[in-house]
């Protein structure tokens, strides 16, 4: 009887040894699989955190863009302005000049009326002088030419603008030379 005892033991001790087996295969199995999980896990955040990184990068590129169109709109004409400002210093130094017979003063007038629809023109474009005589000094808008000395004004103010200046909507087309009080 002790025999048939110790035979079921060992048969006993065999087939929980095997389980155990299938078990720790299993337990493998499973950690294996948790860290296929874990791994997976990781991509798929990595892929979204891109995917997120991808789609703000894209909204500043159409940011950038229409900020470009609107800035491209707002000044379409800087570069027709600028050619025409040297037309508007004509006509101010033709107008400049005194008229002494009645034929000369019929074409300065003549000359007056293109000057002002040409004036008119550029300015439903959004050109604008700069205004100059009488007002403080500012780089932003002035370029000093000369300095000279009056004691009937204040240091810094604008004497004299020797050639009008332009802006066109926020932006200097050319800053007016003036002569600046010291």
């Amino acid at each position: 009887m002790t025999e048939k005892k110790d035979e079921i033991v060992e048969e006993l001790e065999t087939e929980n040894l095997e389980e155990h087996v299938e078990q720790a295969e299993t337990v493998e199995e499973v950690t294996e699989e948790i860290d296929e999980v874990t791994l997976l896990k990781q991509q798929l955040e990595e892929e979204q955190d891109k995917a997120i990184r991808f789609r703000a990068d894209f909204e500043n590129y159409k940011r950038r863009v229409q900020l470009d169109k609107e800035a491209d709109y707002k000044y379409r004409a800087q570069s027709l302005l600028t050619d025409i400002l040297p037309v508007l210093d004509n006509f101010e130094r033709a107008l400049a000049v005194e008229a002494t017979s009645e034929e000369a003063a019929s074409l300065a007038k003549g000359v007056e009326m293109v000057y002002r629809s040409l004036l008119d023109a550029v300015s439903k474009e959004g050109l604008e002088p700069i205004e100059a005589e009488g007002v403080p000094f500012d780089p932003n808008f002035h370029q000093a030419v000369m300095q000279e000395q009056d004691d009937t004004k204040e240091s810094g103010i604008v004497l004299q603008e020797l050639q009008k200046g332009y802006k066109l909507k926020d932006r200097i087309l050319r800053p007016s030379m003036v002569k600046v009080n010291e």
